[in-house]
């Protein structure tokens, strides 16, 4: 597929101008080893880079150390090439979902078509498909008023339409049966599963994005359910999934009329269904 361009930013003003790096990066690095953090000096390097001065860079390693995400520290993820803002409390994208816009992209083909976002969180997802790919109509819906206001700030240079609703309800009623990819990363942990979760995510993102109910796959079954209706023929639905489920995504999005197929990356350790609206047949 077409790498994803990579937007330019702002650039940040040095710590260097205020203070030594190399005097401050040794005590950033133990404060965050203290905390737990694995990757200490990784994350002093981003911390470091990403704050503006000395008392930011400190209420940063702060926040950190108390069990914040890095991401919702930094107020960005890096995504498929790309800075995707994230607010506190948002679901923060995971690297293995790059997996799911890779397909997606190879799916669409340089065109891109009509793209719709659901379950949209931060909107990661919308926006690296949306930089991959040379024309597209982008909609994106969440829930979340505020994973809704994070995605609205990363579709603005798409042109993305982002709405707040639960599942297909608030999107526009133009878009049935005229949607080529239908992008839905629901959340897939079965409830009894959340408490086993890392703080990071059980207790900083909220929670909506995260349980999927008794075996995981009730949201999806909504969305399978009505898939149909909104894709175009030929049209496709991904969605990620865990190994252990994907036989049962399957079969769902399969008694929905649609034809589906799993896919895997063992990198990344994920695990994507494709399932796709039958074309109309030729007269």
């Amino acid at each position: 597929m077409t790498a994803p361009a990579t937007p330019s930013f702002p650039a940040r003003p040095s710590l260097s101008s205020l203070s030594s790096p190399s005097t401050r990066f040794p005590a950033v690095v133990s404060r965050l080893r203290a905390a737990g953090c694995v990757f200490a000096e990784e994350e002093a390097e981003l911390l470091i880079s990403t704050a503006r001065t000395p008392a930011d860079l400190a209420a940063m390693v702060d926040r950190r150390a108390a069990g914040l995400p890095l991401e919702h520290v930094l107020g960005w993820a890096d995504f498929c090439g790309l800075r995707i803002s994230v607010d506190p409390g948002v679901f923060v994208p995971r690297r293995r979902t790059e997996f799911l816009v890779q397909q997606a992209a190879a799916l669409a083909g340089p065109g891109g078509g009509v793209v719709v976002d659901l379950c949209c969180g931060s909107g990661a997802l919308g926006a690296a498909l949306g930089a991959a790919l040379d024309d597209v109509e982008l909609h994106a819906a969440d829930i979340d008023p505020a994973a809704v206001r994070c995605a609205r700030r990363n579709l603005a240079a798409a042109g993305g339409h982002v709405y707040e609703g639960d599942l297909f309800d608030p999107l526009p009623a133009t878009l049935r049966g005229r949607v080529d990819i239908l992008l839905s990363n629901v959340p897939y942990v079965p409830t009894a599963e959340i408490p086993l979760l890392p703080p990071e995510a059980r207790v900083r993102e909220a929670r909506v994005a995260l349980d999927g109910g008794t075996d995981g796959l009730d949201v999806l079954r909504r969305v399978t359910g009505e898939a149909a209706q909104w894709l175009a023929p030929g049209g496709h639905l991904l969605f990620e999934t865990s190994e252990r489920q994907a036989p049962e995504a399957v079969e769902t999005a399969s008694r929905s009329g649609l034809l589906p197929r799993a896919v895997t990356d063992e990198d990344l350790y994920a695990t994507v269904v494709i399932a796709t609206r039958p074309p109309v047949p030729t007269p």
